[in-house]
């Protein structure tokens, strides 16, 4: 069985299939000027995402990060390290990415377990 949420016509932001949850890449709602700021609204909706679709920050198995300046990584870091469940960090990937407009600082994609029922 596949579940979608917040289907459009053209993507959906979570797909859970197979007892994961896919996350397409998630960027700020508000884009901020600071990838702090970015990356803060960015893990909230991952949180939202993730529990929508039955799982949520300690079942992460892998997370994809694309920032418009890697000088920011540091910065991210900081934010990053507060969110990410103690004990549950997943895999990770950082590169700097040209991202879809410049007010996107930062964008985060990521695959769950679901949570066992």
């Amino acid at each position: 069985m596949i579940e979608r949420f917040e289907q459009s016509a053209r993507m959906s932001q979570a797909v859970a299939a197979g007892g994961f949850v896919f996350l397409a890449g998630q960027v700020a709602p508000d884009p901020a000027p600071s990838v702090s700021a970015q990356a803060e609204q960015i893990l909230a909706r991952i949180d939202a995402l993730l529990e929508a679709a039955g799982s949520d920050r300690t079942h992460l198995v892998s997370v994809s990060v694309w920032l418009a300046d890697i000088g920011q990584f540091k910065a991210f870091n900081a934010v990053w390290d507060k969110w990410v469940a103690s004990g549950h960090a997943p895999a990770r990937a950082t590169v700097e990415a040209r991202l879809a407009t410049p007010a996107y600082l930062v964008e985060i994609a990521a695959i769950a377990l679901k949570r066992s029922s």
